[in-house]
């Protein structure tokens, strides 16, 4: 591939190469939204990928296996883009999802892309493609056309008074000793329902920025999401992961504000919370690490998005000599976040309680350096889409702990819903 450097780079560039995008039938938007978490900002603020000079689909066997061997044959190459589906722990552990499925993401995709434009830190941008000149004389030309979102109406899976039977029963299995946190979710969906994915994204971005905002188009399927979670990520010889536990609405007044932040980290509740998957996440990359590696860099870290406070942890650990940068991410797969403590288990209760195959959502999405570094997202505060079916959902949830008030559960699901309910323009029926 061609490299073409260019000039520093706009918001409304960003806009109008998303756009150019569409013409595509594969291609995957990453945006950190220049907002800093605990490790700070990135090198490459921005990149765009599409088209697919070679792919790989999961099947439902051997995944893992196939995803091995897709980053060895392109180790020096290329950056390479894709997601993991919630779905492939089925081929970790004895477990299985039999639930209903409105979207149909394959369990794995990855693509080598045709073209890519990277944006870095200081806003200059890169074009990997043989024809470079060609694609930002395209994308300059490109007419941004605002459009309102028609008003559509969402259906709950689960009612709020089965909600509350659920998460009894959930602390029934803490009292008895089978977990002791549990990450419940619900789906809120809509079907025969168009939508425009892509200006569902630019609304979404507008109204919950975050730091792993992610767009992704896979065979007529899409995932528009404004994680603010980390899962994995490998810098040279390190791992980190960044889980996020506790959550607290914002408030417009400032003082109201601060009050919220300092109820968030005074919280016992939301702290047992974070600390039961900080150690769930230790043994995670225990698994993969060199002896005595593992650090907690950052306990209970407060860190601020427009729509919510949060509590995220980072956690850090030396890769050993010989591990395959795919073993590390299935060693710590699924992010103990979305699953509770003890993993397996935790899993298998979910399967019991919920009613909606997770697929995408509590998934992964990111990529893969040259160099085999790597950094994935958490797919969480996301809106799928099935553009052949015009099914749209989400996903919210939150962890059940001994201590957790069904109804405040519930309120906080609501709370993490609020964004995207916006971006669709979207009322619950």
């Amino acid at each position: 591939m061609e490299s073409n450097s260019s000039k520093i780079i706009s918001e409304e560039f960003k806009k109008k190469a998303c756009i150019w995008a569409q013409q595509f039938e594969t291609f995957c938007i990453l945006d950190n939204n220049q907002i800093s978490n605990a490790l700070a900002l990135q090198e490459i603020e921005f990149a765009l990928a599409v088209g697919e000079a070679d792919a790989i689909t999961g099947k439902g066997k051997d995944d893992w296996d196939l995803f091995r061997a897709f980053i060895d044959k392109h180790s020096g190459d290329s950056p390479l883009f894709g997601y993991l589906s919630y779905d492939l722990k089925n081929q970790i552990e004895n477990l299985g999802s039999n639930h209903a499925d409105g979207i149909g993401f394959a369990p794995l995709f990855f693509f080598k892309p045709i073209h890519l434009i990277l944006i870095d830190q200081h806003g200059q941008m890169m074009v990997m493609s043989e024809e470079g000149d060609k694609i930002c004389a395209e994308i300059e030309a490109i007419f941004i056309e605002e459009k309102n979102a028609s008003p559509i109406q969402m259906k709950a899976k689960v009612s709020k008074e089965n909600y509350i039977e659920k998460v009894e029963k959930i602390r029934e299995h803490i009292v008895e000793g089978d977990v002791y946190e549990l990450n419940y979710c619900v789906e809120f969906f809509a079907e025969n329902t168009p939508i425009d994915p892509l200006q569902t994204y630019f609304s979404l971005q507008k109204i919950s920025p975050t730091p792993f905002a992610c767009f992704f188009k896979w065979n007529n399927r899409y995932i528009i999401s404004a994680s603010p979670e980390r899962f994995i990520r490998k810098s040279l010889n390190k791992l980190y992961s960044q889980p996020i536990k506790g959550t607290v609405r914002r408030a417009a007044d400032p003082i109201q504000d601060q009050k919220l932040i300092a109820e968030l980290r005074n919280s016992e509740k939301e702290k047992a919370e974070n600390l039961m998957i900080v150690d769930l996440v230790r043994n995670d990359l225990a698994r993969s690490s060199e002896i005595g590696s593992v650090a907690v860099e950052e306990l209970y870290g407060i860190y601020s998005f427009k729509q919510v406070h949060q509590m995220i942890s980072t956690v850090s650990s030396t890769i050993l000599d010989g591990i395959h940068p795919v073993d590390a991410i299935e060693n710590a797969y699924p992010m103990g976040s979305m699953t509770g403590a003890p993993k397996v288990k935790a899993m298998q209760l979910i399967e019991q309680y919920e009613q909606t195959k997770r697929g995408l959502y509590s998934g992964s999405i990111g990529y893969f350096a040259p160099n085999e570094d790597f950094d994935f997202n958490v797919v969480i505060r996301s809106i799928q889409y099935n553009a052949a079916s015009n099914y749209v959902n989400f996903e919210v949830g939150s962890a059940i702990t001994y201590d957790s008030i069904a109804e405040h559960e519930y309120e906080e699901c609501l709370l993490k819903a609020q964004a995207m309910l916006k971006a669709l323009n979207a009322q619950i029926v």
